[in-house]
């Protein structure tokens, strides 16, 4: 065998090695993303059950109209397109000089129909969309549970971030609008049920 032949050979050795390890490594990068989801137990007809507890909280205006397909917030018990006009932009909290908090400060506004208010008020980021508006059940509880789709999120998170501010602020939205068809005690224990019951999600 030549010296060049020998080169060779020990170049594609090498460069299959380094595939082979490469596959590995993002195969257990991706295992380990999805394996801290866990259930406490599993139950499927429990956890199916309470996420459609939890859609009903999702799918209300308090929840859709800041989770929209495009980046234009929605508003109102009807969930029209925002009337100002506010694009996402890419933190979630406007463009320029419209920005989310020029109009929804601290608190909420007096008076009805005025601009609801929350320290951290703004759409999710535009890397990062998390879109509620049109799901099925079925869609949206898998979205839930992929860590690429909903802020990089595991198990801990998911169930901390039904305490969220902002998620909160749903069941105080000033004057003028409903509330989502839960209290909120009853959307986190439907919330927490379902995750660790293994998040199932309802049939297509």
């Amino acid at each position: 065998m030549s010296t060049k032949t020998k080169f060779i050979l020990i170049a594609v050795i090498l460069i299959s090695a380094i595939g082979l390890a490469f596959t590995f490594s993002m195969h257990r990068i991706t295992e380990k993303k999805y394996i801290s989801i866990v259930p406490v137990k599993k139950d499927s007809v429990t956890s199916i059950a309470a996420f459609k507890q939890v859609y009903k909280v999702l799918m209300s205006p308090r929840c859709v109209n800041c989770h929209p397909i495009g980046d234009i917030p929605l508003q109102g018990d009807n969930s029209v397109v925002h009337s100002m006009q506010p694009k996402r932009g890419k933190d979630g909290k406007g463009v320029y000089a419209m920005k989310c908090a020029n109009c929804h400060q601290q608190t909420n506004s007096p008076g009805l129909h005025t601009p609801p208010g929350n320290p951290e008020w703004h759409l999710p980021p535009a890397d990062m969309k998390m879109v509620f508006e049109g799901k099925t059940a079925h869609e949206l509880a898998k979205q839930l549970v992929n860590p690429d789709l909903n802020g990089h999120k595991d198990l801990q998170k998911l169930i901390a971030h039904a305490d969220d501010g902002l998620v909160k602020a749903g069941w105080n939205p000033g004057k003028g609008r409903t509330v989502p068809p839960l209290t909120h005690a009853q959307f986190k224990k439907a919330w927490i049920t379902w995750l660790q019951t293994g998040a199932y999600a309802p049939a297509k």
